[in-house]
């Protein structure tokens, strides 16, 4: 892992803050830098990061657009980067978790962005939790956030084997539900239990078969018309998961 994050733009950014200001990440920002021929307009923005400085302690150094291009991977950051320390994810542990939670196992999903849109959606639908493995994207932290909106900074993250986690789930009577079209139900005739883990494999390598012979049941996506394709897993975690908010805002 490196020794440090670049977290671009304005959203990242905003998310790293709240982060660490409500507790739920360990990471530290050092410094802050920005462009003032981009930023010099933005007064709320500046506002909120002298304001933020001043309780976490970091700096905010005015620098050239061509310093801050150099340090950046693409050019949607706004003008503004934030450089921080690495932030570390807790191991799972089924004494924290929350009954009658919603949580979800990501496994195997291959590019970064899918896997940043995949936790945004989690975490709009309201996820109390995501298990990764310990070999997971949260290493590239800045491309991750940019991609999930900052949500991935905001989300209560876990570690575990997944084989392990879907074991440790089912040990405390969790509904275990993976996304998977062989002998499935439709997502619109399943009914979720109260407590649920949600387990969604890569487009190319899928769940493996071990976790899928512990599954309680597997549920597919139900298509408007005949259609021989998969959707990316980014969507058909969003499908899922607010089908989920919707049963569990109905049973409220």
């Amino acid at each position: 892992m490196p020794d440090f994050d670049i977290f671009e733009g304005m959203t990242s950014i905003s998310a790293v803050i709240k982060s660490i200001q409500n507790g739920s990440s360990d990471r530290r920002i050092i410094k802050i830098l920005y462009n003032e021929d981009r930023f010099s307009k933005k007064f709320r923005e500046i506002q909120f990061l002298k304001h933020a400085a001043d309780s976490l302690g970091f700096e905010i150094i005015s620098t050239t657009s061509a310093e801050i291009d150099a340090m950046t991977s693409g050019t949607t950051h706004g003008g503004i980067i934030a450089i921080c320390t690495p932030r570390s994810f807790p191991e799972l542990n089924v004494k924290n978790l929350t009954n009658g939670g919603f949580y979800a196992l990501i496994e195997g999903v291959e590019d970064p962005y899918n896997f940043g849109y995949s936790v945004r959606s989690l975490y709009a639908a309201g996820v109390d939790g995501i298990i990764l493995p310990p070999r997971n994207w949260m290493e590239i932290a800045g491309t991750v956030a940019r991609s999930s909106a900052g949500t991935s900074e905001l989300a209560n993250i876990y570690i575990a084997d997944p084989l392990d986690a879907v074991n440790s789930f089912k040990s405390i009577g969790f509904e275990i539900v993976c996304a998977e079209i062989r002998d499935s139900e439709s997502l619109y005739d399943h009914t979720f239990s109260d407590s649920v883990l949600l387990v969604v494999g890569g487009e190319k390598r899928g769940i493996s078969r071990k976790i899928l012979e512990l599954a309680d049941t597997n549920v597919r996506i139900e298509y408007g018309r005949e259609f021989l394709g998969s959707l990316p897993s980014a969507s058909a975690i969003s499908v899922i998961s607010f089908e989920i908010l919707r049963q569990k805002r109905n049973k409220s």
